[in-house]
């Protein structure tokens, strides 16, 4: 084992010895290993007020073993993050900013620096965020926008917290960074933001300021009271305000503000645009990761970076919607906590599958959900983007749930676990209560939802999503968790439902693309999933006997190995084969029937990668089938993960020389499935290790490309470490040109 190898293990170690004895505090009740409390009070209402003056020169970058962190950071320019190959930054723009505001006159500076206060006051836990439903046939942009409050620091009178938004439908489209700026600063500025202990308030980064215009239209949208979180620092509520706007003939920018506090952005396309989107997944750290290692110089924590290159493209040219993958945020950290110990630590086996939930295992496990959730969803560069590009979320944050034996997955403990998981969820990346909002898709507030079967081991329905992304591109978000089995994806009655409304799509649709968590043309790995689940594994026994240090080898909740819920969660794992060539040809018929270009878009594995499947041609000699013409050929592009690191080496080794085996599955459907030599160069230039598989750190920027009809998807590839730059590796799903 190498000496990072070693290192990380040694702190996985540490951490584990830390939380497996638990301590109760003076009051009784144990500490939960992640605490979020209520913002400070200058956060109370609005931001931390400026120094004077302000700084023009960006401090210098902590060092990187340097683990102190200010909880303010001090107001400043953009800090700026260079490669040995780069050239200087260019001129600082919030330097520009602040010497235009010196010859304006004191009124004028004063309303431009003026520190916007929520008035009444709120204290936010999270939010604001944002999420996209879909464009409807009269060509009105529906959305929601989420806060939580916390209750004993906010103002609910004389009314509710409000929402006002604001467009103009005769204003010129925004001009994008790289058109309103000569030069192009490589730099990063997380800006303001209302809900971030670490924001930072300064003026407008690239010198522009709002103007109200007479042909503005505003509303302004009563926050519904949509759940409240009990916990013992006091009661937390969940507040959603509906959005619709009108497209216009072009793009716009929509201004929106809380309680008429920090006016915030996000912007949607014209009537008859499609939408530039992004996505992503695998949005955190597996345990045993240090994220400083992937903390470039000027950047407050690893997770950063890739964010900030997403965003960056984000302000050359605005993001429509943000779609998230599956594994937005880790809740692994469960685990954890301290009530879950004796639970966690019970054996053998079968002693854990009939261990009681107890009222404190409950509360915890509701409490780390929270805690969690406001944590990463208000930090850094992904709250950034999330309060500026409206969410398109799938799930995948319960790792391997449904995958576990039925009797494990039933057992009072771990069905309470993924029933929570689930409800948080829809509250925090849908704005869905169910208890509020019902399941009758004729009168819920999102309009893209479609209701499928019962859960298997929780309590609600899958919900999967079918949204516009513009006139000739929909998506839809397949819920493959909710209904899972270790032999089932997903029910026959949520195929139905899901293609009863894919059906229903207006003529011009030219793309569908299905987000699935989990790739469904990649590299099988079929030799490994019978090797763990052989009674007869020497490494399986040993972990269970906790011999030779091998007891990390197996999972903690039946002693399988640690693995094989991964490989069960496949499609391609041999439970799932038959369902995804099923799933697979029932697509192909929707295909041919429809005129639609299928495209598959994944997460999950931690590396990138381009699967495909065509028509199989027979024969040495005879040519293939344009993959215009071909309505079996649908591209599988794989995006992941934005933050987590990659896979070691010899995995990505294993699967890159897997990449090329052939594959008979699908062969009596006269289909045949392979791998695009998409990465034929490293980031750096240098040749690559693998044209198929590609071990860094990436996310995906979509746009269809007139006037070729074709969908293309920009695999962004972080260049160096840490360094926040990206580049990019294109991929196009072509119209579909079959008669």
């Amino acid at each position: 084992m190498d000496n990072a190898g070693w290192q990380a293990r040694h702190r996985a170690k540490k951490e584990e010895e830390r939380w497996s004895r638990p301590q109760r505090g003076p009051d009784g009740r144990y500490q939960p290993v992640e605490q979020v409390g209520p913002l400070a009070e200058p956060f109370v209402g609005g931001f931390k007020p400026p120094p004077s003056p302000a700084p023009s020169i960006p401090p210098t970058p902590p060092a990187k073993d340097d683990r102190y962190q200010p909880h303010y950071v001090e107001p400043a320019g953009p800090s700026w993050t260079q490669s040995p190959h780069d050239q200087p930054p260019a001129p600082d723009p919030y330097y520009s900013a602040t010497q235009q505001l010196a010859h304006m006159t004191a009124v004028e500076r004063s309303k431009n620096l003026r520190v916007a206060h929520m008035d009444p006051l709120l204290q936010l836990m999270a939010g604001p965020l944002l999420r996209y439903d879909t464009v409807d046939a009269e060509g009105v942009w529906h959305g929601a926008a989420m806060i939580v409050t916390v209750d004993a620091g906010s103002v609910y009178e004389p009314h509710g917290p409000t929402l006002t938004y604001t467009w103009d439908p005769n204003a010129p489209p925004p001009l994008s960074r790289s058109q309103s700026q000569a030069s192009r600063a490589k730099s990063f500025d997380l800006g303001p933001h209302p809900a971030d202990p670490l924001s930072m308030m300064h003026p407008a980064a690239n010198g522009e300021y709002h103007h109200h215009t007479q042909t503005e239209i505003s509303q302004t949208v009563p926050g519904q009271e949509i759940w409240v979180y009990c916990g013992s620092g006091g009661t937390f509520t969940f507040w959603r305000f509906m959005i619709h706007i009108p497209l216009g003939a072009g793009e716009m920018r929509v201004l929106y503000s809380i309680n008429h506090g920090q006016e915030m952005e996000f912007h949607v396309p014209g009537r008859n645009q499609n939408m530039r989107w992004a996505a992503y997944s695998c949005n955190g750290f597996s345990a045993g990761v240090n994220p400083d290692d992937f903390r470039g110089p000027g950047f407050q924590s690893g997770y950063d970076p890739v964010w900030a290159d997403l965003l960056q493209q984000h302000g050359d040219e605005p993001f429509h919607a943000l779609v998230g993958g599956g594994d937005q945020l880790y809740c692994d950290g469960l685990v954890r906590e301290p009530e879950m110990q004796e639970w966690v630590s019970t054996k053998p086996p079968e002693r854990k599958k009939n261990y009681p939930l107890s009222e404190e295992m409950r509360l915890a496990i509701d409490r780390f959900y929270f805690n969690h959730y406001c944590q990463v969803f208000r930090s850094g560069a992904f709250a950034r983007a999330n309060s500026s590009i409206p969410m398109l979320n799938m799930l995948g944050e319960i790792d391997g749930f449904g995958s576990y034996p039925d009797d494990l997955m039933s057992s009072p403990v771990f069905s309470h676990i993924g029933s929570r998981g689930y409800f948080f969820f829809l509250l925090f990346q849908c704005f869905i209560n169910v208890d509020v909002d019902g399941t009758d898709t004729s009168r819920h507030p999102f309009r893209s939802l479609v209701i499928g079967g019962g859960g298997a081991f929780v309590p609600f329905p899958s919900h999967s999503f079918v949204s516009y992304l513009g006139p000739q591109v929909y998506i839809l978000l397949l819920d493959c968790r909710a209904e899972r089995k270790k032999d089932q994806v997903c029910s026959f009655a949520e195929y139905q439902a899901v293609f009863d409304r894919t059906m229903r799509l207006p003529p011009q649709v030219d793309h569908l693309v299905v987000q699935i968590g989990i790739p469904i043309a990649y590299p099988r790995m079929v030799f490994l999933e019978t090797a763990l689940e052989s009674k007869l594994n020497p490494l399986v026994a040993l972990g269970r006997a906790g011999s030779m240090g091998l007891s990390g080898f197996v999972n903690k909740f039946n002693a399988d190995a640690e693995l094989l819920d991964d490989l069960n969660d496949h499609w391609t794992a041999k439970a799932h084969k038959k369902e995804r060539n099923w799933f697979i040809e029932q697509l192909q018929i929707y295909a041919k029937r429809t005129r639609t270009r299928v495209t598959f878009l994944s997460g999950d594995v931690h590396c990138a990668a381009v699967g495909v499947l065509k028509t199989l041609v027979k024969g040495k000699n005879n040519p293939e089938v344009p993959p215009p013409s071909d309505y079996r050929y649908m591209l599988n592009v794989v995006t992941s993960a934005i933050v987590n690191t990659p896979p070691p080496n010899g995995v990505l080794t294993m699967v890159s020389a897997l990449a090329t085996k052939t594959h008979r599955t699908l062969h009596h459907m006269e289909t045949d499935e392979t791998m695009v030599p998409v990465f034929t160069q490293d980031p750096n230039g240098s040749s690559a290790k693998s044209k198929y598989i590609m071990g860094r750190r990436n996310w995906c920027s979509v746009k269809w490309q007139a006037p070729s009809g074709e969908l293309v998807f920009d695999i962004r590839v972080e260049k160096e470490k840490g360094y926040g730059e990206t580049v990019g590796y294109p991929v196009s799903s072509p119209p579909p040109r079959w008669i």
